[in-house]
């Protein structure tokens, strides 16, 4: 053989290697998402913005932000995006204070009962996936539940009429506080203590974690992982959210970012902090969009389940505040809906506000207690016709 024919033979065999390595990458991520319920990224291609459109949106942002925020306000992960590409973030403030560690765009909060849009999804995938209905009863799936009527509805939306799991264990003799409470306790302790229901199910609307914390065991007996492990590979595997976890009684503390009260002081963990579902994942903005992306997406649910998703279910009282599936919404008489979330727990704070129409994404978390966050909703008149108050020197 010459020289030549060496180089040529040495050349091929590093082709074929780098080859058969890409493919094994490829299997790899298609192994990871390989479950008949996994949410999937976005693949339709979407409308480049322009760099006049972003420009002109930055400037109105940062106007927003000098005038309400950056004079007393120190902690902020921000984002907003549209079409899947980010038009502005900011990341200020400690991730923690005592190891002067600044916020990055790396860092997971803890995003309170935003975790409730990520836990309704999983259900949700995995009715579409016909692994459950939506009429489906819990005592289908959990002996000895004692409430005959409540359904994966009415966990969903609220309305299963079951007391909060914060008041009840306040009862005397329902639970010792020097230990960590957890969902199978909870579950517990509705199936032997004589729990009763606070009103008849279906017939109202009361925001209770119980719901969210039954829905996450519902998760773990329908697929048979973990909540932690089955969010992780319905949604946060995926979805390449590589800085989003659970974090449950298993989970190491210092793997958590620490939350503050307004003055820097730090707010312990207590009995509360192992419970799932309707709060305790960490993430980030840029996970969250990539979140949100995939689920405004046509591959997300078939469209008959979508419909019932984003529509309200509560209208025994007038007003224009609904919630759907696992979403907030607002409702006006003129047709306009608006979708979101906030969240609330120790020190964090946190909003999740989706303009489905526009495709845009807009996301405010906060480890050091404020109200403010919530405020960012007011960007959404940048986007579309939207009747919230907004300085008019901030509009186009």
């Amino acid at each position: 053989m010459n020289r030549l024919h060496f180089k040529i033979l040495l050349l091929l065999s590093i082709l074929l290697f780098i080859i058969s390595c890409d493919k094994k990458e490829k299997n790899a991520i298609v192994k990871k998402s390989s479950l008949t319920y996994a949410m999937h990224p976005r693949e339709d291609s979407l409308p480049k913005l322009s760099d006049k459109y972003i420009k002109s949106k930055q400037l109105q942002i940062e106007n927003f932000f000098a005038k309400y925020w950056e004079k007393d306000f120190e902690n902020v992960s921000f984002l907003i995006a549209k079409d899947g590409q980010i038009i502005y973030e900011k990341y200020e403030g400690y991730a923690n204070k005592e190891n002067n560690t600044l916020n990055s765009p790396e860092t997971p909060l803890h995003i309170a009962s935003v975790s409730k849009v990520l836990t309704a999804s999983a259900i949700l995938k995995l009715i579409d996936a016909k692994k459950l209905n939506l009429e489906d009863k819990l005592t289908t799936y959990f002996k000895d539940f004692p409430y005959p009527d409540v359904t994966v509805k009415t966990l969903l939306n609220h309305r299963s009429g079951i007391k909060k799991y914060s008041y009840f264990i306040e009862d005397k003799g329902i639970w010792d506080k020097s230990k960590t409470l957890t969902n199978n306790d909870i579950l517990n302790i509705i199936t032997t203590k004589n729990i009763p229901l606070d009103y008849k199910t279906d017939t109202h609307f009361v925001y209770c974690n119980t719901n969210y914390v039954l829905l996450a065991l519902l998760i773990e007996k329908v697929t048979g992982m973990k909540y932690k492990e089955a969010m992780k590979q319905i949604i946060f595997e995926p979805l390449n959210m590589k800085n989003t976890f659970v974090f449950d009684e298993t989970t190491p503390r210092e793997n958590a970012t620490p939350s503050y009260k307004t003055d820097y002081v730090k707010v312990p963990f207590d009995f509360l902090d192992a419970i799932y579902g309707d709060k305790n994942i960490y993430s980030t903005p840029r996970d969250l969009m990539k979140f949100e992306l995939a689920r405004n997406s046509k591959s997300f649910v078939n469209k008959s389940l979508l419909d019932k998703v984003f529509i309200g279910y509560s209208y025994e009282n007038k007003g224009t505040k609904n919630y759907g599936l696992g979403i907030r919404l607002r409702e006006w008489e003129t047709g306009q809906k608006f979708f979101y979330h906030n969240g609330w727990w120790h020190g964090n704070t946190s909003t999740f506000n989706t303009l489905r129409k526009e495709n845009v994404v807009i996301i405010a978390l906060s480890n050091k207690f404020t109200r403010k966050t919530y405020r960012v909703k007011n960007l959404s008149v940048l986007f579309g016709d939207y009747p919230f108050k907004f300085n008019d020197s901030l509009k186009e």
